[in-house]
């Protein structure tokens, strides 16, 4: 007789396995061509010099930003919808932390699109 408690490790063990398996197959560039519309904002002063979620330092004057669920290095074209510019970024960090929102530009690629003054901004992005 198999004790439960070795079916609850058996058990827990495939679950965290095929948990695993959208995670690899992300990291390897399926993503290219996917689009995504909704709110940017930005952020820099109060983060830069702080460590971003993949462990490189913040420069609020790079061309970063941060996504809830795209892989770190991930290129996104990201284009302001009311002024049609567009800004090529780099995900190096996780947020935003506001529902709301899609992504949080460095504060360099926010100047690029137009979104600073305003501080947030219906956007597209395009993964490259």
């Amino acid at each position: 007789m198999i004790k439960p408690k070795f079916i609850r490790q058996a058990a827990i063990a495939a679950v965290t396995s095929l948990a695993m398996v959208p995670v690899a197959l992300a990291h390897e560039g399926g993503s290219a061509g996917k689009q995504q519309a909704g709110m940017a904002s930005w952020y820099g002063p109060g983060f830069h010099g702080r460590q971003t979620a993949n462990g490189e330092t913040f420069d609020m004057n790079d061309l970063t930003a941060a996504h809830r669920t795209l892989p770190f290095g991930t290129r996104v074209r990201v284009t302001n919808e009311a002024t049609d510019e567009s800004v090529v970024v780099r995900i190096n960090d996780r947020g935003p932390h506001a529902r709301s929102r899609l992504i949080d530009l460095s504060k360099e690629a926010a100047e690029d699109i137009g979104l600073v003054s305003a501080g947030v901004g219906r956007v597209k992005l395009e993964v490259l």
